[in-house]
């Protein structure tokens, strides 16, 4: 299977797919990048603008993951004191996707300080999905990403400590492997019939 792992950061949503799948992953940072190569270092590691990259090549893969930056739509956007637009880049891709794409996608965002634009398809933990394919629902282990130490989250992870600036920033903002291990599991059932919203 051919697979787009867009906004990759680290790679908590890559961690348990396993190695027999080909990976493309687009990260702009590229120390954040290099990290990424370190844990994964079969993949493409691509280091753009992963917007762009999936306007021009969504369609040489078979899934799409998408986790675009969540800052902009985050609930701590009540504590800034300076106010600020929520990013369209989001809805933009859902759009998109649910309309141009052939095979299976997810996009990942943190629950939003408002009522999301489109219904997501669920919510996990602190995260919201939209996808094009059914996604069980289960309950998953999740530390406090706001209080744990680098090191907590690096073992709860089970990633090594990257060495970048901002490290306990790139752990907290890894979506719980097996949580991703779960939805990349829903999105390969063959049972399944992608989803069209016509």
């Amino acid at each position: 299977m051919r697979i787009l792992n867009l906004y990759a950061g680290i790679g908590g949503n890559r961690k348990l797919w396993g190695d027999e799948h080909e990976v493309t992953a687009v990260e702009i940072n590229e120390d954040i990048a290099g990290e990424y190569k370190n844990n994964f270092p079969k993949d493409n590691v691509v280091i753009g603008d992963a917007h762009e990259y999936l306007l021009r090549h969504y369609q040489e893969f078979d899934f799409i993951w998408s986790s675009p930056p969540c800052p902009t739509h985050s609930v701590l956007n009540y504590s800034m004191p300076v106010k600020r637009y929520p990013s369209m880049i989001l809805y933009q891709e859902v759009i998109f996707l649910e309309n141009w794409f052939k095979g299976k996608f997810v996009i990942e965002n943190v629950k939003p300080y408002y009522e999301p634009l489109k219904k997501p398809s669920i919510n996990l933990g602190r995260h919201i999905f939209w996808c094009n394919f059914f996604i069980k629902g289960r309950e998953f282990n999740n530390i406090d990403v706001a209080r744990s130490t680098t090191e907590e989250l690096a073992k709860d992870l089970d990633f090594p400590i990257p060495r970048c600036q901002k490290a306990r920033l790139l752990l907290r903002n890894c979506v719980n492997p097996e949580m991703a291990l779960h939805i990349f599991k829903c999105s390969i059932n063959e049972k399944q019939e992608v989803l069209r919203r016509f």
